[in-house]
């Protein structure tokens, strides 16, 4: 027998433990839960910047939808790349120095990946969202004076566009005006529509 029911929707579960990605997330007054993907980070030898966030973006959505196969699961990943060298998260004021000198007067793509996954109806999809960011030649006065503020440890690169580190910049090319920030918007929305989420 065949019933007529309408599927229930399904759990939206967002694999990150970034508070960014939980405030962007929230914008689209979906219901969502949160989990740790517990995704190794190193990337591989010789791996691209854009290779490496794509990988791990999926392999986080991969992880938690392995512990939620019912759920639709969004991973995402953020990798700065300059001239091909992938800068993380610094982790400590000393590397977010570092970080910041090399940038400055530079061009650094940001290269944030989505991947959104249900394995209940085999559903996978990964996207890049790339944003060019032009730094200003910044003085060590200004990126001390700056990291002090923000303290964007856990931010790649060091750079915190939402606030101060807006100064930092010259100028920012994206399609996706949340991409910097670490959670592409429009393409999420675009990829929950496709796995079946109704956002209106």
């Amino acid at each position: 027998m065949t019933s007529n029911a309408p599927a229930l929707p399904r759990t939206v579960v967002l694999g990150s433990t970034s508070r960014y990605r939980r405030e962007l997330l929230s914008r689209l007054n979906l219901p969502f839960e949160v989990a740790a993907p517990e995704v190794d980070e190193t990337p591989q030898p010789g791996e691209a910047p854009r290779k490496l966030a794509l990988r791990l973006a999926l392999a986080k959505a991969r992880a938690v939808a392995a512990r939620h196969p019912e759920a639709v699961v969004i991973g995402s990943d953020q990798v700065a790349d300059l001239a091909g060298q992938a800068l993380g998260k610094p982790g400590e004021h000393a590397r977010a120095v570092q970080q910041l000198r090399q940038m400055r007067g530079q061009t650094v793509v940001f290269q944030t990946a989505l991947a959104v996954v249900c394995l209940a109806t085999g559903f996978e999809q990964v996207d890049l969202a790339p944003v060019r960011v032009r730094f200003r030649d910044l003085s060590d006065e200004e990126i001390e004076h700056y990291l002090q503020t923000e303290k964007p440890y856990d931010c790649a690169g060091s750079a915190k566009s939402e606030g101060l580190g807006i100064a930092l910049l010259d100028a920012i090319e994206n399609d996706d005006p949340t991409a910097l920030v670490g959670l592409p918007l429009i393409r999420t929305a675009r990829m929950l529509r496709a796995a079946g989420v109704k956002l209106l």
